[in-house]
């Protein structure tokens, strides 16, 4: 099963087991963000993985945003 989250993120069941990757790639999007998290530079990403841009990360930042929201908003009821 494949579910298409943004233009740049994808879930498919049958790529990295299932966790979200880039569209076209097998670079787990959780990845990034532990790169931003231990203070990586955008540069550095792209010297990591040279197939994403500056929409990939933002992509990836967007879908934590929505991700982190969600859990605050369930766990606040």
């Amino acid at each position: 099963m494949r579910i298409d989250i943004n233009d740049y993120i994808i879930v498919d069941s049958e790529i990295c087991h299932g966790k979200p990757v880039f569209k076209g790639t097998r670079i787990m999007v959780y990845l990034v963000l532990e790169m931003l998290e231990e203070g990586a530079s955008i540069n550095d990403i792209f010297e990591a993985y040279p197939s994403l841009t500056k929409e990939h990360i933002k992509a990836a930042l967007d879908l934590a945003t929505k991700l982190t929201k969600r859990s605050f908003d369930t766990i606040a009821v």
